[in-house]
């Protein structure tokens, strides 16, 4: 019996043949590959903007509060 570790040629897989797979899609570089890429960045950009958001409206309610204290003291 052959022992095979080639995803392009299972031993004891039923059902039908495979896709041969290309070296890039064997390296996980398949077709999805640069959509999936494409959607991990721009969830990081969306939420890079809200980080930024809200770093400035930190900034800016620090900003107000030691303005109204300076004017009480």
């Amino acid at each position: 019996m052959t022992v095979s570790k080639n995803i392009n040629n299972p031993v004891g897989q039923g059902g039908g043949q495979r896709k041969k797979q290309s070296r890039a899609e064997r390296a996980n570089n398949g077709p999805y590959r640069n959509l999936d890429r494409q959607g991990a960045a721009d969830q990081k950009a969306e939420l890079v903007r809200k980080m930024r958001e809200k770093a400035a409206a930190a900034e800016a309610e620090a900003a107000r509060q030691a303005g109204d204290g300076s004017a009480q003291s």
